[in-house]
């Protein structure tokens, strides 16, 4: 049988922990085998001189979200939601000086 199928029997049977313990065997080999992969394609670009691969994302997208659909005063008035915060933390700063300059 393989790793796979003791996990799964392991599992139906309820011994979780020998379940558990061949997943962790199966998830390090996987783990394992990429790192590999990953080496053999580094040493490759080192040593031969290889290009390294380049993912191509297509960042156009005919779909419109609304996120792309904001007007003017929405920008404005987030804007201005912003800075609210700000002002009344710059009054509560001034009003903690003036009640240091009284002493």
């Amino acid at each position: 049988m393989t790793m796979t199928t003791d996990m799964i029997q392991n599992a139906l049977n309820k011994d979780y922990n020998k379940a558990n313990e061949i997943f962790g065997e199966i998830m390090t080999q996987r783990v394992n085998d990429a790192l590999d992969q990953e080496k053999i394609k580094l040493a490759d670009q080192i040593y031969n001189g290889a290009e390294e691969e380049q993912l191509e994302l297509d960042l156009e997208d005919d779909d419109v979200g609304e996120e792309d659909n904001i007007t003017q005063s929405d920008e404005e008035s987030e804007t201005e939601t912003l800075q609210e915060p700000d002002n009344d933390a710059e009054l509560e700063m001034g009003d903690e000086d003036s009640e240091d300059d009284d002493s």
